[in-house]
Order: C-alpha cells, then sequence, then structure tokens
C-alpha cells in the first residue's frame, strides 16, 4: 500500500485538485447566498450548523476520492456525525482522505465568502497531502509532505513576527468553546499578544502560511478542521504543539488546546502562555 501511495502522490495529485473544484462548483457555489430554509439543519446546537451543501459535497468527494485511490477510506465530517465509528479509520492501515466540505459553514449561511473545502490525505497519522480551497475567493493552497506549500504558482513562507510586534493570534471561536476552554484561552489577554475569534479554520491556517496571522490556538481535537492546514503551515515553515509538549497528531487522543506558529518559537510561546507557565 505505501507503494501504491507513493505513486499515487508522484501522479495524481492535480486529479485531486479538480475533484475538490468540481465538487465546490456542483454542491456547493450553485446554494452559496441561495439557500433555502429547510436546506440548512443544526447538529449539536444553533451554531453548529449544516447544510445541504455540506451534504452532497462531502458525497461528492467521497465517491470521487476512492475512485482516484482505490482501497482508501474516507473521514469525512457528515459521516462522523452519523456514525461516530467512521473516525476509527485514522487508526487503521487503510489511506485516508480526511474531508470538511464546508469549513466556515457559519459563514457559508450567512452569505460571508470566507469559507472552505479541506481535504488532506493521511496514512498511519502521517498528513501526506493537503488542498484548501475557497470557492467563493478563487484560491487553492496545496501542499505534499515534502516538497512545500504553495497558493496556486506561488510558493509560502511563514517568516517570522516581526521583532517587537504584538503576536496576531486567531483563537477558538467562543461560540464553539466551553467555559473551561475560555478561561483557558483568556490567559492570552496579555501584553505582547492580540489575540480574535478564528473564522473558517482552514483559512486561519493559510494566514499563518501566508505570514498574515502569527498564530492559532484551538481546544477542539477534530481532524477535518486540522490535517489539511497543519500540512500546510509546516511545509511553509511553521510549527505546532499541544500543552503537553507534544506535536499534534490527527491519529491518537492529544492534550488540548494546541498551538500554530509562523515558527517554532512563536509555537511555543502561545502554548506556554496557554499552559499558564
Amino acid at each position: 500500500m505505501i507503494e501504491a501511495i507513493e505513486e499515487f502522490l508522484a501522479r495524481d495529485l492535480s486529479a485531486v485538485e479538480e475533484a475538490v473544484r468540481k465538487a465546490a462548483a456542483a454542491e456547493i457555489m450553485p446554494r452559496f447566498r441561495q439557500l433555502a430554509e429547510h436546506e440548512v439543519d443544526e447538529k449539536t446546537g444553533p451554531h453548529d450548523l449544516v447544510t445541504i451543501a455540506d451534504r452532497r459535497a462531502e458525497e461528492h468527494l467521497t465517491a470521487s476520492l476512492t475512485r482516484l485511490l482505490p482501497g482508501s477510506a474516507v473521514v469525512g465530517e457528515e459521516a462522523v456525525h452519523a456514525d461516530p465509528a467512521v473516525y476509527g479509520a485514522l487508526r487503521g492501515d487503510a489511506p485516508v482522505w480526511i474531508v470538511d466540505p464546508v469549513d466556515g459553514t457559519r459563514q457559508f449561511v450567512s452569505g460571508d465568502p470566507h469559507f472552505c473545502t479541506l481535504v488532506a490525505l493521511a496514512h498511519h497519522g502521517e498528513i501526506l497531502a493537503s488542498w484548501t480551497f475557497a470557492p467563493a475567493l478563487d484560491e487553492m493552497a496545496t501542499a505534499v509532505r515534502g516538497q512545500g506549500a504553495y497558493l496556486g504558482e506561488e510558493r509560502l513562507h511563514c517568516g517570522s513576527p516581526d521583532p517587537g510586534a504584538d503576536l496576531r493570534v486567531a483563537i477558538a471561536h467562543p461560540l464553539y468553546t466551553t467555559d473551561r476552554d475560555k478561561r483557558t484561552l483568556s490567559r492570552l489577554d496579555v501584553p505582547g499578544v492580540t489575540a480574535r475569534p478564528c473564522g473558517s479554520a482552514g483559512l486561519e491556517y493559510l494566514k499563518v502560511a501566508r505570514g498574515e496571522v502569527d498564530g492559532l490556538a484551538f481546544t477542539w481535537p477534530s481532524a477535518w478542521d486540522h490535517a489539511a492546514g497543519l500540512l500546510l503551515v509546516a511545509e511553509a515553515g511553521g510549527a505546532q504543539g499541544t500543552v503537553a509538549g507534544v506535536p499534534f497528531r490527527i491519529d491518537r487522543d492529544n492534550e488540548l488546546p494546541f498551538a500554530v506558529g509562523r515558527d517554532e518559537a512563536t509555537a511555543v510561546r502561545i502554548r506556554e502562555l496557554l499552559r499558564g507557565a
């Protein structure tokens, strides 16, 4: 299987990009700013929304991606919501496509163009390739392990924060955090850090890879929100780690929250503040 994956990565990356674009064109963009009331549902609460676009785009991608790589599995946000056991494929032997069909559903429902489709390919917990597509902005970011991160044809470099400037940090949105999470994240309310609630997680990772945001702090582990962005930032030169001081991994339980930074020093600083150190 490892040889099949390597052959696929060497041959068919453009086919994945085409599949992502087709799913967005067929299932997401025709419904953008066109959703009927009955096409939007709540999952766990009024801020946890799912639309017909989420469901149809995930179905579209599940079919197309497994055709591209026979024997692969899919861990998609909507499939896991329907059957939590699906998440266990991340610890299996098959290569896994990790799919968030509409990352930023709240923005999508409100007509805000800052949402994206996230796809990553992983095997034994290692993220091998990723695609971050913002269809309403027509931006496609890609990364392949060991080969760099790109926005279109432009290679991405995180760089480092400007010396002496406040760190710009996007943090887990308060609508999706517990009281305990809020207390932990409030530790970033210190001189030298300017924190704000995050929007689409995938687009926040892209901002770090582009050097537009210095760091991120997240309190939830869902692989579909993080896999694509973690590889994008890593390949652009960034760093990440949990409050336990080890890398966040998609195939195991992690001590949360975890921090992402444009460079190692930034990730460590955010992580240590979250620990209360």
